[in-house]
């Protein structure tokens, strides 16, 4: 045993000048549009309920998605929202496992830019489509999660899913998750 343990430091030790890490990759999120602790900025705040914005998905983009990954999912949840049970602004199943990123504003109901096979599920604003914040004026900052799952299969949803089953099957079928979480308040 103790060879084994001896060799296999030796070996890592030999890996580690030519850059090879015996840690695998850590699955990333970033965006142009918006920014871990940061307040959204208006596109992507929703048009209606009281709010005037421009309703707008941000861009997203991923890297490191680990070994096994089939597909990806994009969740958008509010859990500050007063319902007692959260606000989904945005849930996508079934992104194909080659793609990476998605542009700005794809999240529009009957959207063209989304890759072919994604599916959207009904948010809480009643639409299959990317719903943008509106928290109540005076209820202070709320935190918005957008968080991209890789995922070991290809989920198989009912047409009229809940935005709680959604998300158990995309949690139950997560290889690895990277989440932005922005801020929006309304004064």
């Amino acid at each position: 045993m103790k060879n084994l343990t001896s060799g296999l430091v030796l070996f890592v030790s030999l890996l580690a000048p030519l850059g090879v890490s015996a840690e695998p990759a850590k699955f990333t999120l970033t965006s142009s549009d918006i920014a871990a602790g940061k307040q959204m900025k208006k596109a992507q705040e929703f048009n209606g309920f009281g709010c005037t914005g421009d309703d707008l998905s941000p861009q997203l983009s991923w890297s490191g998605a680990p070994e096994g990954t089939v597909a990806f999912a994009i969740t958008a949840y509010d859990p500050d929202a007063p319902t007692g049970s959260g606000w989904w602004h945005w849930q996508v199943v079934n992104i194909p496992a080659d793609v990476t990123s998605i542009a700005t504003g794809a999240g529009k109901a009957e959207s063209k830019t989304l890759p072919k096979g994604s599916v959207q599920i009904e948010n809480d604003y009643g639409v299959a489509a990317f719903g943008g914040a509106c928290p109540p004026q005076g209820h202070g900052v709320h935190r918005y999660q957008f968080t991209v799952h890789a995922l070991s299969k290809k989920l198989e949803l009912p047409a009229n899913a809940s935005g709680a089953l959604t998300g158990y099957m995309v949690n139950a079928n997560s290889l690895a998750s990277s989440t932005i979480e922005a801020l929006y308040k309304r004064d």
